[in-house]
């Protein structure tokens, strides 16, 4: 009995050494593309299993080691769903389809793939089902959960290098490479944030109170919180992380125009969830970008108002928005000529609010939209412009202001009789412009019969003599 319990213990020795031979056939052979080779791994299987079946159970099992072929090279696991790509290897299928959307080369072979299309690996699938019977193993079942640690194998060092760095040069160059992997892979994207504790602190409080006193990092550095921003998941980490907002404000105010584009672009991605709006709206970030508008370059202005648009529609963050200086901000660059189109379509959308029409009209800014009436090439800068003059002749008169009506009405009216700049646009082709060309005319028409209306009264008001009376 001891003899043939030794036989069985040869064979299924044997067996195995068999097996991990003709595995290892198939898995150079590019996964199984040979029906013989599988169907001899399926016969030695059957045959371990016969021998396993015979033996007494042990109440201590030692965990069985998974052969490495059944091992994904991606997801570092027995494989649950292998499917063949086009260089011939295997692969989990979640995790080679997270692969193919950021590279085009087989993640073993490093070959270029002449295609991305895949096809599951059924002889592969069916010898680790085989194994797993034998082995009593329990095969995870396939899932839909997001992969999110694939390509994240160095993120934890380049933060250790970052935080704890052997030199200047190095803590750079590890977060130049982060802001590289988090811009290239969402895995790492929500790895970052989600897995690594207090990663968000560690990263950001590298910078001191001194934000620009390496303007490299500084870049890196909030180019890796952009890109982690534009990750829906994260957003809400990010801006109730409570060193995110106060050092975007800092950067907005100090640091390279490309730290200060991607800083205003940064809080454009967080302001598009509601409860962010809150937090960056009644933070000093506000004004930041405000003064960003005001004194960035061209790019930095543009980020900064896209901000600024979004957070305007909250109303209490556009009234501070105003008294802050935002209208100022926006009007003087018109003027300067720069960032016109972004700058006259987002006055145009707040213009309905009668404290930013009052602001614009105390700025005399609407000698600058006439201007932009006369000369402009744009239908959409005219659409623009006439908005805010439609709504500034419509202000006053719904605040009841007659005063203020009545000066603005001449000053309208004074560029028609001069210039004839109304009723040339009401003259063109495209409809919105004619509508408001229209609709400015008739606001003149109305304020001449008013004025004319006002005149008569006084023309027609009976003449009173005094008669002094010597007593």
């Amino acid at each position: 009995m001891a003899d043939s319990t030794a036989d069985e213990a040869t064979n299924a020795d044997t067996l195995r050494r068999d097996l991990q031979k003709v595995l290892t056939e198939i898995w150079y052979d590019g996964g199984g593309k040979d029906r013989g080779e599988i169907d001899e791994a399926i016969r030695i299987l059957t045959c371990l299993r016969k021998i396993e079946s015979k033996k007494p159970e042990e109440s201590d099992i030692s965990p069985v080691e998974v052969p490495k072929e059944f091992i994904c090279k991606l997801s570092k696991r027995i494989m649950i769903e292998p499917v063949l790509i086009a260089s011939g290897q295997t692969f989990e299928k979640r995790y080679i389809l997270e692969w193919l959307k950021h590279e085009r080369t087989c993640p073993r072979t490093k070959q270029v793939l002449y295609h991305r299309f895949w096809i599951p690996n059924h002889l592969i699938n069916e010898v680790i089902m085989q194994w797993c019977r034998i082995h009593n193993f329990d095969r995870p079942k396939p899932s839909d959960e997001e992969v999110i640690d694939l390509f994240t194998g160095d993120i934890e060092s380049f933060l250790q290098r970052i935080t704890s760095p052997s030199s200047v040069e190095d803590q750079t160059e590890a977060a130049k490479e982060l802001a590289r992997q988090v811009k290239r892979y969402a895995t790492v994207r929500d790895f970052f944030v989600a897995k690594i504790p207090d990663s968000i602190t560690r990263l950001l409080t590298v910078l001191g109170d001194e934000v620009d006193s390496n303007p490299e990092l500084q870049e890196n550095i909030i180019t890796s919180l952009f890109n982690m921003s534009t990750f829906e998941k994260n957003k809400t980490l990010l801006a109730e992380n409570p060193h995110v907002i106060p050092l975007l404000t800092k950067s907005l105010r100090k640091g390279t125009d490309q730290t200060k584009k991607v800083s205003a672009a940064t809080v454009f991605s967080l302001s598009h969830t509601d409860s962010n709006k809150n937090i960056i709206g009644n933070s000093e970030a506000l004004k930041a970008l405000i003064d960003l508008v005001e004194e960035g370059d061209s790019l930095a202005t543009s980020e900064a108002f896209s901000a600024l648009a979004n957070l305007c529609l909250v109303k209490e963050i556009r009234e501070k928005a105003v008294s802050a200086g935002l209208i100022r901000a926006a009007t003087t660059k018109i003027k300067a000529g720069s960032n016109v189109d972004v700058l006259l379509s987002f006055l145009a959308s707040i213009s309905t609010h009668n404290r930013t029409i009052e602001e614009m009209d105390n700025l005399g800014f609407i000698y600058d939209l006439f201007s932009i009436l006369r000369n402009s090439n744009s239908f959409v800068n005219e659409e623009n412009a006439l908005t805010i003059v439609v709504y500034i002749c419509k202000g006053y008169r719904g605040l009841r202001d007659v005063v203020q009506e009545e000066a603005t009405g001449n000053v309208v009216l004074e560029e028609e009789n001069k210039h004839g700049t109304f009723t040339k646009l009401a003259k063109q082709e495209a409809g919105c412009t004619v509508r408001k060309a229209q609709a400015i005319l008739q606001c003149i028409k109305t304020f001449a019969d008013r004025k004319e209306q006002r005149q008569r009264k006084r023309d027609d008001r009976p003449l009173r003599v005094y008669v002094r009376r010597n007593k």
